[in-house]
């Protein structure tokens, strides 16, 4: 969705209605403007000076994204985004083999490319990491595109090696936890990983289609 530069104040309260059926007690869901009129809808307050505030009102409680943020942007304006990552997404997929294509997919699920991203389970970064997995990756600025890309390549080769090369597996595994699947041996029946695994190979067939 794309508003234009000055909006009103009554788009602002329309927004806010739109979401407020959402609202968690003592939680928040900030809803920001880029300057390029794209909308981004975050649990935790953007730093940047990128993005403006356009209002506060409460977190879903049922959020089916990975990560917290959830874009809605043009094409163009997604592929700026993506570009942005492109180098290091194309570095680190050769390290470790891993298809670049399937690597764009990945962010464009968990993050839709917001560095700054912050799930409602703590999943962190363009990858969405969790702190713990991080340390153990040798990330130390989570936040670090270069460093996060690098991590989630890596611990998505783990997810790989691990299950045999697997995909759709391996794909379950970064989003549930390898100890999920291995509970269910195969892909947990959870409604959030299914949904997961199908976005994610979704946008890989565009991506592979489109040669990009």
């Amino acid at each position: 969705m794309r508003l234009p530069v000055n909006l009103t104040a009554v788009t602002t309260l329309i927004l806010m209605i739109v979401f407020a059926p959402y609202a968690t007690a003592g939680s928040n869901y900030y809803i920001y403007r880029e300057k390029d009129g794209t909308l981004w809808y975050s649990s935790t307050k953007l730093k940047d000076n990128k993005f403006s505030l356009l209002a506060t009102v409460g977190k879903p409680r049922d959020s089916q994204e990975s990560g917290s943020v959830a874009c809605s942007s043009t094409t163009k304006s997604l592929l700026r985004r993506e570009q942005k990552h492109a180098g290091t997404i194309e570095r680190y997929s050769r390290e470790f083999q891993i298809d670049p294509n399937l690597v764009k997919a990945i962010i464009r699920a968990e993050s839709c490319y917001d560095r700054y991203a912050v799930s409602r389970v703590g999943a962190k970064g363009l990858m969405q990491l969790m702190p713990q997995t991080a340390m153990k990756l040798g990330v130390e600025n989570i936040f670090d595109a270069e460093e996060n890309i690098q991590g989630g390549i890596r611990y998505f080769s783990q997810m790989l090696s691990e299950f045999e090369n697997d995909l759709r597996v391996a794909l379950a595994a970064y989003n549930a936890g390898p100890e999920a699947v291995k509970r269910y041996s195969g892909i947990p029946p959870y409604e959030e990983t299914i949904e997961y695994v199908k976005r994610v190979m979704g946008y890989y067939q565009q991506y592979s289609a489109a040669g990009l």
